[in-house]
């Protein structure tokens, strides 16, 4: 019993000094959400994350292109 309550007493000491000293930077919830996506998508067409971007970089371009209010006359 003295041992686990050493290693709570211990964990609750590491968690003090961490929330002391290191500084964790926010991220946008955004960036995470794309990043997510992304993992995603190269886990299901088995391809390299860097190959999701270029997919997503030719889709921008690509989108780019049309006109915003296309349509058939």
């Amino acid at each position: 019993m003295a041992g686990v309550l050493e290693l709570i007493r211990s964990s609750q000491n590491q968690r003090r000094l961490v929330k002391r000293f290191v500084k964790v930077p926010r991220v946008n919830p955004k960036v995470l959400e794309l990043q997510t996506a992304m993992e995603i998508l190269a886990e299901v067409f088995s391809i390299r994350i860097s190959e999701v971007e270029e997919m997503l970089q030719q889709r921008s371009e690509n989108m780019e292109q049309w006109p915003e209010g296309f349509t058939l006359e």
